[in-house]
């Protein structure tokens, strides 16, 4: 069974996670994509390491499914190589600002220059257009500036999810552009320039209470792990461990009243709207707290799902794995890398087609990996593979 992009090309020169998860997901649907890094291994491979060569989780996590080469772009030697890899691409995946796009080759006046019909798909920190446009920026900043680390933790403490949530988002939908770009170009002929960036993404995600504020200028502030829009919504210690409930809405609301037997609270007016459950949270989550205090994890998770009330338990990375939901659903997929202590638990793409699925298919490629491999599809001969790596190009 072929994948639905099986025959699509793609040179991939992202970095960390945003352009080489975009990347990833092409390829799990089954394009052939071509990891470049720079001579040595580029620098994300070796965050948080875990096996002997020094690759990282979650490098292991964003470039399987890819064949690898490195190049030096700034050489003679490299710039024909990438010259010759938009020549040979239907897309070219980079997460640079312009500038430094400019500088590699690789803004859409240059690939376009070489391939009428190239898609490039780029990704920033900030977008285009404004001050910011030529800084950089991490995961972090996306989340900093979109006001979600302001609403998040306690006041006074600006917190940063502990996951890149911007980072993968902006992978995410950078792919869903791009394949959206590969139709258009099925359809027309014509290629184009797919952009994203981790400020827009995470102000997506955040527009709400930034049209709220907006609007009705409430001036929210951090409430931890409550919300502003309803409660009894905490995370709360069982006998066991800990778990999150999420009420909100007045079917929900009447549901837990019932399960917690506090039926009086059922059209009292300090409870009656979500607007008026969250002014009041301090009552309803005293009483959640103690619900569940007296049960186990197990017996506080059965009588809520009994009632239809979403929650779920607050797991470790080790209670993910050992999680038997996780584990019959095949979320996690063993993958090979020279070096490790065993399989890596890879997470499978998150979506999934019923007559092309996704796959892992190969295993994240070692530095150079494939470099001869791909010049030889791109038309080098052997001694000319030779002359590039006596000059450092690759």
């Amino acid at each position: 069974m072929t994948g639905a992009l099986d025959g699509i090309k793609v040179a991939d020169f992202g970095r960390f996670v945003a352009g080489p998860w975009c990347s990833c997901l092409l390829a799990d649907l089954g394009a052939d994509v071509v990891r470049v890094e720079r001579v040595g291994g580029g620098e994300d491979r070796y965050v948080a390491p875990v096996a002997d060569d020094g690759a990282g989780s979650l490098f292991l996590q964003v470039n399987r499914n890819k064949r690898g080469m490195t190049a030096d772009p700034t050489s003679t030697g490299g710039r024909e190589v990438v010259r010759r890899l938009v020549g040979w691409a239907d897309v070219v995946v980079v997460n640079l600002p312009e500038t430094a796009l400019r500088i590699m080759g690789l803004d859409y006046d240059s690939v376009r220059a070489v391939k009428k019909d190239v898609i490039l798909t780029t990704i920033d920190a900030f977008g285009r257009g404004g001050p910011y446009s030529d800084r950089v920026g991490f995961d972090g900043v996306g989340q900093a500036m979109s006001s979600s680390m302001h609403l998040s933790g306690q006041p006074g403490r600006p917190t940063k999810t502990y996951v890149p949530w911007v980072d993968f988002n902006t992978a995410a939908l950078a792919a869903y552009a791009t394949m959206a770009a590969l139709l258009w170009r099925e359809r027309t002929g014509e290629g184009q320039h797919v952009t994203a960036s981790l400020l827009r993404t995470a102000l997506t995600a955040s527009s709400g209470p930034v049209i709220e504020q907006a609007v009705t200028q409430p001036n929210r502030t951090a409430i931890g792990n409550r919300s502003h829009y309803g409660a009894p919504y905490d995370v709360c210690a069982t006998r066991d461990g800990w778990v999150i409930v999420q009420v909100i809405t007045n079917p929900l609301f009447v549901r837990w009243c019932r399960l917690v037997g506090a039926e009086e609270w059922i059209g009292d007016p300090r409870f009656d709207t979500d607007e008026h459950r969250a002014a009041n949270a301090d009552v309803l989550c005293d009483r959640l707290g103690a619900w569940c205090a007296e049960r186990t994890t197990a017996d506080a998770l059965a009588q809520l799902d009994a009632a239809r009330i979403p929650a779920g338990p607050v797991l470790s990375p080790q209670q993910v794995l050992d999680d038997p939901h996780v584990q019959a659903t095949g979320l996690l997929q063993p993958v090979d890398y020279p070096g490790l202590a065993g399989l890596a638990p890879v997470v499978a793409t998150p979506v999934m087609l019923s007559k092309s699925p996704a796959e892992i298919r190969r295993s994240p490629p070692t530095p150079g990996q494939h470099t001869d491999e791909v010049l030889g599809h791109l038309g080098y001969a052997p001694d000319e593979i030779t002359a590039l790596r006596t000059e450092g190009a690759v």
